[in-house]
């Protein structure tokens, strides 16, 4: 039996000045620092005495959720670039409605590699790629155990991945998902099907608010 436990990172200080996220680095709020507990403290009772490892995006905002659970469980933790968010390019750091004034949605011929009107923005494939190759080698792995923490829009990636979704239509998938939310994944040991056992919970928070969505995870 393998389990992934799949954690959104909690509220960063983008969210709160409600600018664009993506690359550019925040750190948690005193709300995301007590969020982030919250979270570790329900990864505990999840994974009790079992081995673990934990991986994170290396962005600041996702490092610091990562630090704070690898505190609660006493384990090391491993940092990624390929588990960062999408990049918006020079919208990042900017105010979220300067981003909505200018995004343009893809076309069902292009979703794959479309930059939602920001040149310098990176595309859904230049994101899959790097998540879907993070995933494969964070599961290889043979612990049966493993807490990723990631971002919003990267969480759909990593799920897709999980499934062995095809790339190409992991163009037309979307898994919202709120700060500080927790994904299980399960594989079992018999018929080795992979499972999405609880999706984007975030019934241990006190306040379901904050941070979700394309643009400020």
């Amino acid at each position: 039996m393998k389990n992934i436990f799949v954690v959104t990172h909690t509220q960063s200080i983008h969210h709160v000045e409600n600018k664009v996220g993506g690359w550019y680095d925040t750190q948690l709020t005193p709300k995301g620092v007590a969020d982030a507990e919250a979270t570790a403290a329900k990864l505990m009772t999840l994974i009790g005495s079992a081995s673990i490892e934990i991986f994170s995006s290396d962005l600041l905002r996702a490092s610091q959720t990562a630090a704070i659970v690898a505190e609660h469980l006493k384990r090391p933790f491993e940092i990624t670039n390929d588990l960062r968010e999408i990049s918006y390019g020079s919208a990042g750091g900017m105010p979220q409605e300067w981003l909505d004034a200018r995004q343009i949605p893809a076309q069902d011929h292009n979703r794959m590699d479309h930059r939602g009107g920001i040149a310098d923005a990176e595309t859904r494939r230049e994101v899959a790629e790097r998540v879907y190759r993070s995933v494969n080698t964070i599961i290889s792995r043979p612990c049966p155990t493993q807490i990723i923490v990631t971002h919003g829009f990267a969480l759909t990636f990593v799920i897709a991945a999980w499934i062995k979704m095809p790339i190409e239509s992991a163009g037309y998938v979307s898994f919202p998902a709120r700060s500080g939310s927790i994904t299980h994944l399960r594989q079992d040991d018999y018929w080795q099907s992979r499972s999405v056992i609880a999706l984007a919970d975030v019934s241990h928070l006190k306040a379901n608010c904050g941070g979700s969505g394309e643009a400020s995870a």
